[in-house]
């Protein structure tokens, strides 16, 4: 039998595996295996919306059309950032885009170039 990982959230030992995931019964926490052996080496992976993993630098195309805060205008879909920085918060990335300046984006709006 295979040796699963107790839940990471109520420490429950009841957790089966549903494809890539391990689910827990009692609390319907999900997570994956990669997810957690992230958390135990204190490093913070941030994936675009199609997955892909981000870091400094890379270049960014908005997937949806976005209304900017404060303002009447939108970042339309395709809009590209490049040289982006990842932070922590809410907002993972911070960039500069043209014709907007600096911006603050959720990276599940975005995909890598």
């Amino acid at each position: 039998m295979i040796d699963l990982p107790n839940c990471p959230k109520c420490h429950s030992e009841y957790t089966y595996e549903d494809g890539s995931l391990f689910v827990c019964p009692e609390c319907a926490h999900e997570w994956t295996l990669e997810i957690e052996t992230d958390k135990r080496e204190d490093i913070k992976i941030i994936r675009d919306a199609n997955g892909n993993v981000l870091t400094d630098g890379d270049s960014v195309t908005v997937i949806k059309d976005l209304k900017v805060k404060g303002t009447s205008s939108v970042l339309k879909i395709g809009t590209k950032a490049k040289n982006i920085r990842l932070v922590d918060g809410d907002h993972d990335i911070d960039c500069k885009i043209d014709g907007f300046g600096e911006m603050k984006l959720k990276s599940e709006f975005v995909k890598k170039v």
